[in-house]
């Protein structure tokens, strides 16, 4: 059936960790369960949980101790991300029936271009099948957006959970989106709201109507953005390919006790630069950027990153980054969470590297190497010549496993 403009699905899985044990085992189902890090230790936090934990006020984020006093009954799963890997996989694949546009942005969200699906189907007919076949299938329950690009569709999503379907068109903007809380819109976070409500902003609608100038002047080309977003407008097209693409790559790990022996601290910090080098070398991309993360408290967070020279890969490198910023920025007080992530990705092969005094001399050494790679490049075709060799089965290291990993983008490997 062919239809005039673009229909764009946002499919969000419900509470998709907690769903995926319950699919496995039956005897959790309609009861209130968490999914939490550290389940034995005081600092496990809430990693997501079913609709019933959700009724006694259990969160997303909320440590461990807090959710079970505000649900002593609370059943609580370690989180178990090689099954959840395996559901999203068959779940992407059940969506592909219907359009080889899907683009997946994380394990258990996606977009659909259904435009030029060819079932004789209605789009909420479509939907409301990609619904009920992923509960009877695959026991696992899920909400989607309808609109024409991508932003409302993912607007639409989150209006109605669980197992909703909902509509969003221009023409309801209006009455369906612009009432909505500023922060409340897909992109923006609450330090972005709280920037918002010192021009005067704090709904949708008074940031599709707000000024340029000071929306440019106070968020610069995402303000620009946003504005555009909240009045509808989003021409990105749905990429199947974009899964590949890594801005970032970064764990986090939360202490056992909070700390401020400097030994430990070290330590846990080579765990977490080991895990995003061996993660880095499997997608074969540099960072130019380290961040890192601390946390003392609840609410104190501190977040700080240090502009590399060259871009990096090496546990070596990351760790010399990483220890700069600790130096720098470390208080002294006790630590009860650390961070890296590499940031401001290049593909290995199209990375340049800056020569300068210190790495000149190291480098020259490879020259006649890369001279005669180069000749072989050039004779055979690039790419011909590969240095190492990348292992789609590595098996995370016994050190890292207890890492918090940003298991966005990498879960389909």
């Amino acid at each position: 059936m062919k239809r005039s403009g673009r229909i764009i699905f946002h499919v969000d899985m419900n509470s998709f960790y907690a769903s995926v044990e319950m699919a496995y085992d039956p005897t959790l189902r309609g009861k209130p369960l968490a999914i939490a890090g550290n389940v034995e230790e005081r600092k496990g936090i809430v990693v997501t949980c079913s609709y019933e934990a959700r009724a006694f006020g259990v969160k997303t984020t909320m440590p461990l101790w807090e959710a079970k006093q505000k649900c002593p009954q609370l059943i609580v799963r370690k989180p178990n991300f090689e099954r959840y890997r395996k559901s999203s996989q068959a779940m992407f694949a059940l969506l592909r029936n219907y359009t080889d546009l899907v683009e997946p942005v994380s394990i258990d969200e996606g977009y659909m271009d259904v435009t030029d699906c060819t079932l004789s189907l209605t789009p909420i007919q479509i939907a409301e099948e990609i619904q009920q076949r992923l509960i009877s299938e695959l026991l696992l329950p899920c909400s989607i957006g309808i609109a024409p690009n991508k932003f409302l569709a993912k607007m639409a999503s989150d209006m109605k959970k669980p197992m909703g379907i909902t509509v969003l068109r221009k023409r309801e903007l209006a009455t369906k989106l612009w009432p909505l809380p500023v922060g409340e819109m897909h992109g923006v976070g609450a330090k972005t709201a709280e920037k918002f409500k010192t021009i005067g902003i704090t709904t949708i609608g008074e940031l599709a109507e707000g000024n340029d100038y000071q929306v440019k002047h106070l968020l610069g080309i995402n303000g620009e953005r946003l504005k555009k977003r909240a009045n509808g407008e989003d021409n990105r097209p749905v990429d199947p390919d974009s899964v590949s693409e890594f801005k970032s790559i970064g764990n986090s790990t939360t202490l056992p006790s909070d700390t401020d022996d400097e030994q430990v601290i070290e330590k846990i910090l080579e765990k977490l630069a080991v895990s995003v080098s061996a993660r880095m070398k499997r997608k074969s991309v540099l960072s130019q950027n380290v961040q890192l993360v601390i946390r003392y408290g609840i609410n104190h967070t501190v977040t700080r990153s240090r502009k590399l020279a060259n871009p990096i890969e090496s546990v070596e490198h990351i760790m010399e980054a990483a220890l700069f910023l600790l130096k720098k920025h470390w208080n002294g007080e006790p630590v009860r969470l650390l961070g890296i992530t590499a940031q401001d990705m290049v593909e290995k092969d199209q990375s340049v590297k800056q020569l300068d005094l210190f790495t000149f001399q190291e480098d020259a050494k490879y020259e006649p190497l890369h001279k005669t790679l180069q000749d072989l490049e050039d004779k055979f075709g690039k790419g011909i010549i590969k240095r190492g060799i990348k292992n789609k089965n590595t098996v995370q290291s016994s050190s890292t496993a207890k890492l918090t990993t940003s298991f966005q983008k990498d879960f389909l490997e």
